[in-house]
């Protein structure tokens, strides 16, 4: 019976599971007395951890953070930011996000009160994946009705500057945004600086249904300078947008007559400090990118331009330029950048064929005779046509200081050919610099069939009044080439060197010319010219008749011309005006004005041989610049008529010839003192 007993005990599970179940828990008791007591604690403290942030989620409010949230974004981007509605976040999530309502953007302090952004309700994604691999992308933002209004005032202050005051504002640098939604988005702009008033939209709505799905756009108008103004910006789909994909964005602005297109992508979106585009931009006048580019180009006719155009920070290369400024091909590239603040521009041109009527819109002027056929813009014509109507060479179109003392600059330029018409130039070359208001063009260099026409020109606005200078040398042309064309041999030959040294106050051409100081030295030191002309010089009647009526064109050596002039206050007046002639001596005076654009000039010959008759009278150069007149002052002859009709009506008919009689007692001039006294005065003589 015990034996049975004892069996069955053996046998129950329950009492027979009894020891070990004590053996494992003295077992278990044991193992957590084992654990070191720093482990014991750390399990306590995470256990404890996790208890509490259980509750704090449950008990956290959002609105918790907008006060940190407002002062740690008012500091930096040192303007107030204030969130006014509520807080709300999502954080069990790969992407968790933020959204705020109601928030505020205040203006910087210069710009006084006011919001310069609204935002209804601004969502904020982050993709958590990519944060935990070393990247911060942002997977969505979503923006409802935001409203941008910025500001930039005269001096240069912009109020989308978030950096500290006085700095200039780096490139917008944003992390990648694989979706970004706008919608009913505004943009105002108001720039002072450059007279530009705009007024945008802004979309990009991913719900949006077809092929323009997602895609970015700004579109609006306003007017800059008073003109119309119309811009549309837009970009790829934002929806998906890889970190390193490309992101594709296009351009198209429009200010009047100025057009400007470009496709592009930004490599990395969403940074703005690189991009790179090919674009295309044409207009009536270079001058009017100012207003778009804030670089300050120089007048001229309509142009059409393209190129590529590649932002690295704030570097902006231009490369493949090419085109056609007038009528005039153009290629080359160029370099715009800041250096210590200030805008500079370097670069190399070049030109297979450059029209020199081209050029007069550089300065504002008109061309004339061999300068035909310039294009111009409407409002250039009209200042050419107002020129001409008004019989004046020299334009009045102002220079603007300011734009020139906001740059510096460095370009070469080259022109492989030129079209001058009948003028015998080659080919051109030149390097303009700017620095801090101070533009030189040196060296200048025309090449000519013959000889070569150099210098340089400076133009100083660093002063309340600009003062221009000009020193240019004409060595080794040929007189022939210079002189329009005739038939037969030309009517004076030879080997022509000249020097001009002028400078004058004033912000114009005309007003600079008016004031001008210096001198102007031209000789021949040797050649040959229609004795015609020669002895139309000595106005020999009966000679030169003969050989007009005959068509002689035969020459007559040229010992010397030398012509020197001295400038003051705009007024040339001649030193030394002389041709010496096989045949005849020729020696005058005058004055050229630059004030009032008139010259007055005179030249009376003497014959070197006996003349029959030969009229006392010299021969002039009159009138307008744009128009002058050769003729003969009969005036001084009258005496010498009247001495003619006294003698006839007291002695005989013979005797009424002999004032017109030339004995021929002019002498040889002293050629080589005269060349030399013109080189001592500036003129290249001899080179």
């Amino acid at each position: 019976m015990a034996e049975t007993r004892a069996t069955r005990i053996a046998d129950d599970p329950t009492v027979r599971g009894a020891p070990a179940a004590r053996h494992a828990a003295s077992r278990g008791a044991r193992g957590w007395r084992d654990i070191p007591g720093p482990l014991r604690w750390l399990g306590a403290l995470l256990t404890l951890l996790l208890i509490a942030v259980a509750i704090f989620l449950a008990l956290f409010q959002w609105n918790w953070l907008r006060g940190p949230i407002d002062g740690y974004l008012s500091a930096r981007m040192h303007r107030p930011v204030v969130i006014h509605g509520d807080l709300a976040g999502r954080v069990w999530s790969w992407t968790p996000s933020l959204t705020a309502a109601d928030i505020t953007v205040g203006e910087p302090k210069w710009a006084g009160a006011g919001q310069m952004a609204t935002i209804p309700r601004l969502t904020i994604a982050l993709d958590l994946k990519a944060l935990l691999g070393g990247r911060l992308v942002l997977s969505r933002i979503d923006a409802e009705r935001p409203s941008l209004d910025l500001r930039r005032d005269g001096t240069g202050r912009e109020n989308w500057n978030f950096g500290p005051a006085g700095q200039p504002a780096p490139p917008l640098k944003l992390p990648p945004i694989r979706q970004f939604s706008i919608e009913d988005g505004r943009l105002a702009l108001d720039d002072a600086e450059r007279s530009l008033r705009f007024t945008g939209q802004i979309s990009s709505n991913e719900t949006a249904v077809g092929a323009g799905r997602g895609r970015f756009t700004l579109t609006g108008q306003g007017t800059l300078k008073g003109t119309p103004f119309v811009a549309e910006v837009g970009g790829g789909p934002l929806i998906n947008v890889e970190p390193d994909k490309a992101y594709p964005f296009t351009t198209d602005l429009r200010s009047g007559a100025t057009h400007v297109a470009a496709t592009g992508t930004i490599p990395h979106p969403f940074d703005f400090s690189s991009f790179q585009a090919s674009g295309h931009v044409s207009g009536e006048d270079m001058v009017n990118l100012y207003d778009l580019t804030g670089y300050t180009f120089p007048n001229s006719p309509p142009y059409d331009l393209a190129g590529k155009l590649t932002r690295h920070d704030g570097r902006f290369d231009i490369t493949g330029l090419h085109g056609r400024i007038g009528s005039s091909d153009v290629a080359g590239h160029l370099v715009a950048q800041k250096i210590d603040g200030r805008r500079d521009l370097t670069g190399e041109l070049t030109s297979r064929r450059l029209k020199l009527a081209d050029l007069t819109a550089v300065i504002g002027g008109a061309p004339r005779g061999a300068l035909r056929g310039a294009v111009l813009s409407p409002t250039q014509q009209a200042e050419a046509t107002q020129l001409t109507a008004e019989h004046r060479v020299l334009p009045d179109a102002r220079l603007d200081i300011g734009r020139v003392r906001q740059m510096d600059a460095d370009i070469r330029f080259r022109a492989e050919s030129v079209d001058a018409g009948p003028l015998p130039i080659r080919q051109m070359a030149l390097r303009a610099r700017l620095d801090h208001g101070l533009l030189t063009v040196d060296p200048l260099t025309l090449s000519l069939s013959q000889g070569v026409l150099t210098g340089s020109a400076r133009l100083d606005a660093r002063g309340a009044t600009a003062v221009s200078a000009i020193n240019l040398a004409l060595d080794n042309a040929q007189v022939a080439e210079l002189l329009p064309a005739t038939k037969g041999a030309p009517p004076l030959q030879g080997v022509l060197q000249a020097r001009l040294r002028l400078t004058g106050a004033g912000d114009s051409v005309r007003a600079a010319a008016g004031a001008a100081d210096g001198e102007m030295a031209v000789a021949i030191p040797q050649g040959q010219m229609r004795r015609l002309l020669a002895e139309l010089m000595g106005v020999d009647v009966t000679r030169s008749l003969f050989l007009y009526l005959s068509k002689d064109q035969k020459p007559t050596p040229v010992r010397c011309a030398v012509a020197e002039f001295k400038a003051h206050d705009g007024v040339l007046t001649a030193q030394r005006l002389l041709i010496d002639t096989g045949d005849v001596l020729a020696q005058g005076g005058g004055t050229v004005n630059l004030r009032d654009e008139t010259l007055n000039l005179a030249l009376n010959g003497e014959p070197k041989h006996f003349r029959l008759i030969r009229i006392a009278a010299p021969i002039t150069l009159k009138g307008r610049l744009d128009d002058p007149k050769l003729g003969i002052d009969i005036r001084k002859a009258l005496p010498q008529v009247g001495a003619a009709v006294a003698l006839g009506a007291v002695a005989s008919p013979f005797a009424a010839i002999l004032p017109f009689v030339g004995l021929g007692t002019a002498k040889d001039a002293n050629c080589g003192a005269l060349l030399a006294e013109a080189a001592a005065n500036g003129a290249p003589v001899g080179h």
